[in-house]
């Protein structure tokens, strides 16, 4: 029996993407968060005594601005060497070898498959045969694993793959191939990488992405580690998670429906943020908050949403006690209508409803209605303008949402008592 770490997507000196731009961002920690969280997997090879590790591409974040990212993960792996851990190693789409043009002689013990065809590597001692190939150029369009050798008889076989499989959201579709390709070359365990969300894709074999080991962004949230895999003595294999990241990306959402006011949302957001600090232990996080629900609270978060960002963005500040950070925070909340439809189909208001309705279902007139932003967008603030949630005046469907949310707001104020005397 014997244990072994399968890590992917590391992306050492990832960038901020932006992230710097918030006041108040924990700008150096999210920054080394990549380092640190190789440290906790160095840290847990030598604690696991176990045989080697394997990392699955995207060890760098693409080339190194100067040697320094080399001469730390030589200080790592320097550690590994002395405890007699070899590691093996292949490149991805981020570290292929056609992008990375400074390079440092790895410490002994350390292997990095080829770029141009496969290679393996045997560790007599364990009756263990690594196979793999790492990525030449950033766009591997092609099936590699189709080339890898047969399995070495008497041995345990591993295959170490950069691949998005079948393809998986958010993922660029390199080096495509299928469960059943991979099924096919008789290894006993597939260690494969680019995908940064953990997911078993085949039970026996394994056949296993272990996700990265530190979010990078919103879209990469929960825990974020490697894998333990035990082979015991009938080569049967089992692989327990262990989480490395230093700060974590959650999501949160927070119902509004029984808000009175704009301070009960900031109460509810406060309570929830309370719960997830309860459930991180000592792990600071990265949160966006999502307040959603129909509630009449609505216009006043609609009118003044700058102000109600920065009180919820205090309260994280003085809840959290340094340990949480608000990236953004979304207002998903609708009025509800007291009226039924059927009630206001008579009248001015009636004929408003109509006109919307057409509008809603008639693409030319909301590309129209859409035309008139593409100016009004150059003065938005720049939350407004953040990537991750884009505007887009020249989309139907966006259109059409924000239709959805503009009604009830404007039924209110047309029929609200104050309004009407």
């Amino acid at each position: 029996m014997f244990t072994f770490l399968h890590a992917a997507d590391i992306h050492i000196d990832s960038p901020l993407q932006k992230l710097e731009r918030y006041e108040g961002a924990p700008v150096e920690e999210i920054r080394h968060a990549a380092r640190r969280a190789l440290e906790n997997l160095v840290k847990l090879a030598i604690d696991e005594k176990v045989a080697f590790v394997l990392i699955s591409g995207d060890l760098y974040d693409g080339d190194w601005k100067d040697y320094n990212t080399g001469l730390y993960f030589v200080s790592q792996m320097t550690k590994l060497r002395k405890a007699d851990i070899p590691v093996y190693i292949i490149t991805g789409n981020h570290d292929a070898a056609n992008k990375i043009t400074k390079n440092i002689r790895l410490p002994e013990g350390i292997h990095m498959f080829p770029a141009g065809k496969p290679g393996s590597f045997y560790l007599d001692d364990l009756d263990v045969a690594i196979h793999g190939q790492g990525f030449a150029a950033q766009a591997v369009k092609k099936d590699l694993s189709a080339g890898y050798p047969s399995p070495a008889a008497g041995c345990f076989n591993i295959g170490m793959l950069h691949t998005s499989v079948t393809g998986r959201e958010g993922h660029e579709p390199y080096a495509p191939c299928t469960i059943e390709g991979l099924l096919s070359k008789g290894y006993d365990y597939w260690a494969l990488g680019h995908v940064h969300k953990r997911e078993i894709l085949y039970e026996d074999p394994m056949i296993v992405f272990p996700g990265n080991i530190q979010g990078r962004n919103i879209r990469e949230t929960g825990p974020k580690g490697c894998l333990l895999v035990t082979v015991d003595e009938k080569r049967g294999t089992t692989a327990d998670f262990h989480s490395l990241d230093v700060i974590r990306w959650i999501h949160c959402e927070v119902d509004a429906a029984k808000a009175e006011s704009g301070y009960d949302v900031v109460d509810l957001v406060c309570s929830n943020l309370e719960k997830i600090l309860e459930q991180s232990g000592s792990l600071p996080f990265i949160a966006r908050i999502e307040i959603n629900g129909l509630t009449p609270v609505h216009v006043e978060l609609s009118a003044d949403p700058e102000r109600w960002i920065n009180e919820i963005r205090s309260t994280a500040i003085d809840s959290g006690g340094g340990r949480i950070w608000i990236e953004k925070v979304k207002f998903a909340t609708k009025l509800p209508i007291k009226k039924e439809p059927a009630e206001l189909t008579d009248g001015p208001v009636g004929e408003i409803l109509s006109f919307l309705d057409e509008v809603r279902s008639n693409p030319e007139m909301l590309k129209t209605f859409g035309e008139p932003l593409n100016e009004l967008m150059k003065k938005l603030p720049r939350e407004l303008k953040d990537g991750s949630d884009p505007i887009f005046p020249g989309d139907s469907k966006w259109l059409q949402e924000i239709l959805d949310e503009v009604q009830p707001l404007l039924l209110h104020r047309l029929m609200s008592k104050e309004e009407t005397k």
